[in-house]
């Protein structure tokens, strides 16, 4: 008695099993997007670089004309140092050492406005891109997106797709 129960018991499991089975063969889709490749090469992530740039560039320029200058200035000091009277040579050590301290200060605050927007660039357009990537998945029935994996294989990759369609104006 006790083998039959345990046989129908094992009939009814595997019974149940078969009718789970087409639930469980379903595929499960998943894909991958390249966070990398869609700031270099999103038309929106070059759009943003070219504003950066442009925002920036009298700035850098300011201080790299800033540099030259005091360059060649101490480049005239070290030629006529030896030849200036104690006090002079003094005041010019004083002044050449303030300048590049005020140099250097221009220089950090510049990268650190510089990092500061590029971080507000790139955050709207990954803001930009996650949106796209969602309708990419809803559209094509993907279960699951990743953005960061050690490897993936090719034809999980969803970035050309999600670029193309940035590209076109997607997710605005």
């Amino acid at each position: 008695m006790n083998d039959l129960l345990r046989q129908c018991a094992a009939g009814v499991v595997f019974g149940g099993l078969l009718i789970l089975a087409p639930v469980q063969a379903q595929e499960f889709r998943i894909g991958f997007v390249s966070t990398d490749r869609i700031f270099k090469e999103a038309s929106t992530a070059k759009a943003a670089q070219a504003k950066l740039e442009q925002e920036f560039s009298r700035r850098e320029k300011d201080i790299v004309d800033l540099g030259t200058t005091l360059k060649s200035m101490v480049d005239k000091f070290e030629r006529e140092g030896p030849t200036l009277p104690e006090g002079q040579r003094t005041s010019r050590q004083k002044q050449l050492l303030d300048q590049d301290r005020e140099l250097q200060r221009k220089r950090r605050e510049f990268q650190e406005d510089l990092t500061s927007r590029k971080n507000e660039e790139l955050q709207q357009v990954l803001e930009r891109a996650n949106k796209v990537v969602k309708q990419v998945a809803e559209a094509e029935k993907y279960d699951l997106v990743l953005q960061e994996a050690v490897y993936v294989n090719p034809k999980h990759d969803i970035t050309d797709k999600v670029i193309k369609t940035l590209n076109a104006g997607g997710a605005k």
